[in-house]
């Protein structure tokens, strides 16, 4: 087999965790020459400067780029991340482009990979949401030609889009490819490395809803003061870097010297889950709490809209920004006590998608898939 050159293109902490494994598997095979495009919230230092972190893990050809302008101009961090990834892969020279999810970087990735005539590998399409995010991962899906998804709900919705059934394969979500309990650090290292002291604590990870701007920030007042009215211990992790963000660290503010709260800028992505499968509950709206702690039984308090849709479950409970509101789900999750409901290994599959990945990679079937896309008729 001739040698392919692969570029991943990676742009936060939560995609860098679902493309972790991937990356891993293709780097270890000598039939592929493997490139990261590190960009986004990685070179940034007021969110932990998380490259450093993909570094430690003994990437190699890691390539660092910035792009964020401001976080009120996310259609300017589009263009200057389709520019600089542009000049990139010239250089580069790939055979295929993995992105993943519903970032502006992931839209830069199939712009330029679609656009030069490069096949472009989306991961997760076909997930809905309720923000802008899942307008961006449509678009992404739109613009890619092999879409890798996590169930055979997320091929339907390709489909209806007019994706052709042979270019969509189900492996389920690669962040479970790490998430086995056995490959996580010990509880006592993790509290150890970050200073944590609590005994019982629960995750608390807040993000802004860009559609929903104008009210942001009472969102996050009243995130905050329902979360110390609580009496709870709070590990609590900064925002994604999107419009919106600013207001809700100003919040953070008031919790900064709060002997119940301990606030980090980011968490290395198996530390994270050591700590939240652990945890009493996750609250805020974090995809987190729809995808990873079901899988470990932890109790979920969803706030608003963000992740409205993506899955239903008894250890899930939904509740609006209203401070009253947020204590009234606490209350319910504690009543509730940790989930004993089953993961369903066909919403999120069996944790090996790195696996699946790789065969396929390994196959003629994806890269006989024809650069020239035809929307499918239902």
């Amino acid at each position: 087999m001739t040698k392919r050159r692969i570029v991943f293109l990676t742009g936060t902490r939560a995609d860098f965790g679902k493309l972790k494994s991937l990356i891993n598997i293709t780097q270890s095979c000598t039939d592929f020459e493997v490139h990261i495009f590190a960009t986004g919230m990685h070179i940034n230092s007021k969110y932990g400067k998380t490259v450093d972190e993909i570094t430690k893990a003994g990437f190699k050809n890691i390539y660092q780029y910035i792009n964020h302008d401001t976080i009120e101009n996310m259609d300017r961090t589009l263009a200057k991340t389709i520019d600089g990834f542009s000049h990139y892969i010239a250089e580069v020279k790939p055979d295929l482009i993995v992105v993943h999810g519903d970032r502006v970087e992931a839209l830069a990735g199939a712009i330029v990979g679609s656009i030069n005539n490069i096949l472009v590998a989306h991961i997760e399409g076909g997930e809905i949401s309720g923000t802008i995010d899942e307008l961006i991962r449509h678009a992404v899906s739109k613009m890619s030609h092999i879409h890798f998804v996590a169930n055979e709900e997320a091929k339907g919705r390709l489909i209806q889009l007019g994706e052709k059934p042979s270019s969509i394969f189900v492996i389920g979500s690669p962040d479970l490819d790490l998430m086995n309990p056995s490959n996580l650090p010990s509880l006592y290292k993790v509290k150890t490395y970050y200073g944590i002291e609590f005994e019982d604590y629960s995750i608390a990870m807040f993000h802004p809803v860009t559609t929903e701007y104008e009210y942001i920030r009472e969102y996050a007042s009243q995130f905050v003061e329902a979360l110390i009215q609580s009496g709870k211990n709070y590990v609590v992790i900064f925002p994604n870097n999107d419009l919106g963000s600013n207001e809700i660290l100003s919040e953070f503010k008031r919790i900064e010297n709060n002997p119940r709260f301990k606030v980090f800028p980011s968490l290395r992505f198996e530390y994270f889950l050591t700590l939240l499968k652990e945890s009493d509950y996750i609250i805020g709206n974090s995809s987190a709490g729809v995808r990873e702690a079901p899988y470990y039984n932890v109790p979920t308090v969803d706030i608003g809209s963000r992740q409205h849709n993506r899955v239903s479950l008894k250890s899930i409970i939904n509740c609006d920004y209203q401070v009253a509101s947020i204590l009234c789900a606490i209350k319910e999750i504690e009543a509730l006590g940790p989930s004993k409901e089953a993961v369903d290994s066909d919403y999120f599959g069996s944790g090996e998608s790195d696996k699946l990945f790789f065969q396929l990679l390994q196959s003629s079937e994806v890269w006989d898939i024809e650069h020239q896309k035809q929307f499918q008729e239902i």
